[in-house]
């Protein structure tokens, strides 16, 4: 063998023994997190049947869970659409899933029409305010400084956010609102008795709403050509821009989607709670763990992190003390974080840069 052929055999032998590790630490590291959160699990189950918890309080419990899972998935897509496009976290992510049912609630009474197609027109009108809201931030703010470090721009998007805030403060005021269910267009939501569970018909609306999203959302990014062009990007920044997409458009865009799904998550969560102006803080940060979860780059990942947090919070508002959930979602952070950062799923769409 020529000392040519000699190098490169020595040199994917090198690459193959990297790979391979690279591989045992991931699968070590998946072992860890599982037999972690299987502690986790045990350790609630155990604590609840020391409280008298029997089948039916612990499938109450995933229910509620699985419910604001829902909305923590929608909330956690936009990070990951931004993130992936721009390679910026979005932490203004909570303003839009403030704006969508505050300005849903304000649009109510304007349209003409019976109660439910006032509803209709003011959730489909703020969804698109929403997402006019966030394509202009992006263009005033994160596009202007599209040269400064990634850094930088994250700072940007923490000021964006406290600033909308302190906007809707100044609009809205402290006081928290109602939007009317979907199923009676009141504000007292049905029941529906399923076995011994109590589930509110709010939560069904949820779970539609956000399947439905999603479906829409793999169809734009697999089948038009904008969604390709944003994968491009996702993919590669650099030669996407050589093929002539404009990455700085798609930019734009990603922040109008991300800005859709926070609005959505908003307005189908908020009948079963009461909307205020700062609902996007603790929403945005859940769906900000919940994306790290799912690796930052990865929407099945986000979509199976979201559920997971949202599931392990209530087991652990419901067996311990409901003050100590949202410690819970920050203490899984530190977890994920140290344990595998790269998420359930390691992501195949690495920012490119």
């Amino acid at each position: 063998m020529s000392e040519q052929g000699l190098q490169t055999a020595t040199g994917e032998a090198a690459g193959d023994r990297i790979r391979a590790r690279s591989v045992v630490r991931g699968l070590g590291s998946s072992a860890w997190l599982v037999a972690a959160i299987a502690l986790l699990v045990l350790f609630l189950l155990g604590m609840g049947r020391r409280l008298g918890y029997g089948a039916v309080d612990y499938l109450q419990l995933l229910v509620d869970g699985l419910q604001i899972g829902a909305v923590y998935a929608l909330v956690a897509l936009g990070f990951v659409v931004v993130y992936r496009v721009t390679g910026v976290i979005n932490f203004t992510q909570g303003a839009f899933v403030m704006l969508g049912p505050m300005l849903a609630i304000t649009l109510l009474a304007r349209p003409p029409g019976g109660s439910a197609l006032r509803l209709v027109l003011a959730a489909v009108v703020a969804v698109l305010l929403t997402a006019v809201i966030g394509m202009t931030i992006h263009r005033l703010t994160l596009h202007l400084a599209r040269k400064a470090s990634a850094l930088t721009r994250i700072i940007i998007t923490v000021g964006v956010y406290i600033s909308v805030q302190g906007i809707a403060l100044i609009v809205w005021g402290p006081r928290p609102y109602v939007l009317p269910a979907f199923t009676t267009f009141g504000m007292t939501d049905r029941l529906v008795h399923v076995g011994g569970l109590l589930v509110q018909a709010q939560t069904f609306w949820i779970w539609g709403t956000a399947a439905f999203t999603l479906a829409l959302l793999a169809l734009f990014f697999e089948r038009t050509v904008v969604g390709k062009a944003m994968r491009a990007c996702a993919v590669n920044r650099v030669a996407a821009q050589l093929m002539g997409i404009r990455v700085d458009r798609m930019a734009t865009l990603a922040f109008g989607l991300a800005a859709v799904l926070g609005a959505v998550g908003g307005i189908v969560l908020s009948p079963a709670t009461r909307p205020t102006y700062d609902m996007g803080l603790e929403l945005g940060l859940k769906g900000f763990v919940a994306a790290i979860m799912g690796g930052l780059v990865s929407f099945p990942g986000a979509v199976v992190g979201a559920l997971v947090l949202g599931v392990l919070e209530s087991l652990w508002a419901g067996i311990t003390l409901s003050g100590f959930k949202d410690i819970f979602a920050f203490v899984m952070l530190i977890i994920f974080l140290l344990v595998r950062p790269q998420g359930f799923l390691a992501g195949k769409g690495e920012v490119g840069h």
